[in-house]
C-alpha cells in the first residue's frame, strides 16, 4: 500500500503528521512531503486513520 497527496488540496494542517511522523512531514516551505515506497503492514491502519483525518481529503491510499 502507498500513499499520496494532492498538494492542490493540502493545506499543510497537519493532522497525519500526528498520526503517522515516519512517514509524513512538512519541508521548510510547509510542503506536505510523504516518504517514498511501501507503506509497512504496520503503518498500514495508520495512515488509513490519517487519509480520514484530512480536513481537505488531500490524501489517498492505493495498492
Amino acid at each position: 500500500m502507498k500513499v499520496g497527496v494532492d498538494p492542490s488540496l493540502c493545506e499543510a494542517h497537519g493532522e497525519c503528521m500526528s498520526i503517522l511522523p515516519e512517514v509524513f512531514d512538512l519541508d521548510d516551505d510547509e510542503v506536505l512531503q510523504i516518504r517514498d515506497g511501501e507503506l509497512a503492514p504496520s503503518e498500514e491502519e495508520p495512515a488509513e486513520r490519517a487519509v480520514v483525518s484530512c480536513p481537505k481529503g488531500a490524501l489517498r491510499l492505493s495498492r
